[in-house]
């Protein structure tokens, strides 16, 4: 891999207070699984991030996360509405249809965003014996686009599930990055617009593994979860790595800091390539994620330089994400390159 990554933010290492509460559970003997006093005051500490109804587990992988969440909600005869660019239809390899065995109805998006209005039509038809039943719209935060949902559109996504009898549950893998850019605590995205269920994603902002899973009014979910956690293999046996790594990503509001970082320096990126008139910016800059429309030629031998994802092939759109460790100068380096190529 080239020495300068906008592939993904989980190619960036973990932060060193991270390290350091590794090296802090590393001392010591510790019960297993969770047993010890610790994990469970952890746990809490976090769920009252989201409000006073919360309840949070810890899991290992974002995977994980989105499973447990979705299982603890639906039953193997009904139906997970998510946008086609979700990460759990698209870079999970059929994870939630083969553990929960529950159907995937999936959405065109422009923008990665569902509404109300994109999914009644389909809830009408859903009605008989011999259809999967909507049971959950499962939505990312921000979404593969980058783009984040306003509070307005989560309450109204919320209260539009409830009205159908249904969960909205959310992914959360970059929650922090939508908070940074809402100017929102935590608790105002999640329980204040009505969510159900939500993660809280902890490997792709500076922590080495680890995520939350938040159940927010959902006790009996809650519950059933701790079982199919250990079904899922989402129950880490040295919890003390995990545990820790939490505290100090909580502490101080390690979370928020990170975001805001990654989140400038993708601001930085779209204003250095928007500079730029052969290329063109495709969605709004609203988390860590840019992405544009480049040159077909420049593309490859810019990523012998940069690691990236050609995202649409076709469109020659690519994606650029920004970690907590993106630097200015990375992004000079890059666009030197870029305009010198071009």
């Amino acid at each position: 891999m080239p020495s300068i990554s906008f592939g993904s933010d989980n190619h960036s290492g973990a932060h060193p207070l991270i390290l350091q509460a590794i090296e802090k559970a590393n001392i010591g003997y510790w019960h297993g699984y969770g047993e010890e006093d610790y994990t469970e005051k952890v746990q809490k500490k976090v769920a009252s991030l989201f409000g006073k109804n919360a309840s949070a587990l810890f899991v290992i992988t974002g995977t994980g996360a989105n499973v447990l969440a979705l299982q603890s909600l639906v039953k193997s005869y009904e139906a997970i509405l998510c946008a086609e660019t979700a990460h759990i239809n698209m870079h999970e390899a059929g994870a939630v249809q083969k553990i929960t065995q529950a159907r995937l109805l999936v959405f065109p998006t422009p923008d990665g965003k569902l509404t109300p209005k994109m999914l009644k039509p389909h809830l009408d038809l859903m009605t008989d014996q011999h259809m999967s039943q909507p049971r959950v719209i499962s939505i990312s935060q921000p979404t593969e686009y980058g783009t984040v949902y306003t509070l307005k559109e989560l309450k109204e996504l919320a209260d539009f599930a409830h009205s159908h009898n249904l969960f909205l549950q959310v992914d959360g893998a970059r929650l922090a990055n939508a908070a940074v850019s809402l100017n929102c605590s935590l608790e105002e995205m999640t329980s204040g617009c009505s969510v159900d269920v939500v993660s809280l994603g902890g490997t792709k902002n500076g922590c080495l593994f680890g995520e939350a899973v938040i159940f927010i009014n959902q006790p009996e979910a809650a519950k059933t979860a701790v079982y199919y956690r250990k079904q899922m293999t989402q129950l880490l046996s040295k919890m003390r790595y995990l545990t820790l790594q939490m505290e100090a990503y909580i502490t101080d509001e390690l979370w928020r800091k990170n975001a805001a970082h990654s989140n400038l320096m993708a601001q930085l990126l779209r204003d250095k390539l928007a500079a730029i008139p052969q290329i063109k910016i495709t969605q709004p800059v609203q988390s860590n994620f840019v992405f544009v429309i480049l040159p077909p030629e420049i593309i490859p031998v810019l990523q012998e330089r940069y690691y990236f994802y050609l995202w649409n092939e076709p469109l020659n759109e690519v994606r650029l994400l920004c970690s907590w460790d993106t630097t200015e100068e990375m992004l000079d380096e890059f666009v030197r390159d870029l305009k010198s190529l071009i």
